[in-house]
């Protein structure tokens, strides 16, 4: 026996004698358990963080999300854009004016997505407490290269996938599914605390945040 293995054995005997501690408890936030919000409050939220993290945000009815991508590809001098497939048709019918779509079929090499000027996608779910965006490869977003490799990524976020918590969205994921999370542009800060953007993901993130259709 070493002295180590000695000079805990005798702990361990001092303290035979002793009721082994209570577990802590941990009081996590779940689902459930969700402040309510009304649908512009949660809206609301979820730019105001959104802007926090130094993202684009513009916010339109419904109606409105192709002229919106329009307008934002315009303004963003965009020329070739690769849209994953499944990205609804209805919204590329003002956006693909003067924009190439590029198609991933077969996958592009990083190479490729690096001289695009951008990707266009949808999302799984956006949480407004975080100002987080999830992507989990679903219709209209592609792997998940395409949101990282791109130096501009534009995301179309409906007001009927915004929740407020972290758990709420993770209640509404796939675990199985290969998720991307996603909080302002990519950004990282060295020793000094100087902060540099577009090392990791793209430089620029601009949502599309639908706002919430009328009452039927």
């Amino acid at each position: 026996m070493s002295a180590r293995d000695e000079i805990l054995a005798r702990v361990r005997t001092a303290l035979g004698d002793r009721p082994a501690p209570e577990p802590p408890r941990r009081d996590y936030r779940t689902a459930d358990r969700a402040p309510e919000l009304a649908p512009e409050e949660l809206l609301d939220l979820l730019v105001d963080r959104l802007v926090d993290y130094r993202a684009l945000v513009r916010r339109c009815a419904p109606d409105e999300v192709a002229g919106t991508l329009a307008t934002a590809l315009a303004e963003r001098r965009a020329r070739r854009v690769l849209v994953p497939d499944g990205f609804p048709q209805a919204w590329l019918a003002e956006a693909a004016a003067g924009v190439e779509r590029v198609g991933d079929d077969p996958p592009l090499p990083a190479a490729e997505l690096d001289r695009l000027d951008g990707v266009l996608t949808t999302c799984a779910v956006a949480i407004a407490e975080t100002g987080t965006i999830v992507l989990d490869a679903g219709p209209g977003q592609g792997r998940r290269a395409l949101s990282l490799v791109p130096d501009y990524h534009l995301v179309v976020v409906t007001a009927e996938q915004v929740v407020t918590t972290v758990p709420q969205g993770v209640a509404r994921l796939d675990p199985t599914r290969p998720l991307t999370w996603i909080s302002g542009p990519s950004a990282t800060s060295d020793i000094e605390l100087t902060r540099v953007e577009g090392v990791h993901g793209p430089r620029t993130l601009e949502v599309v945040v639908g706002l919430p259709g009328p009452a039927a």
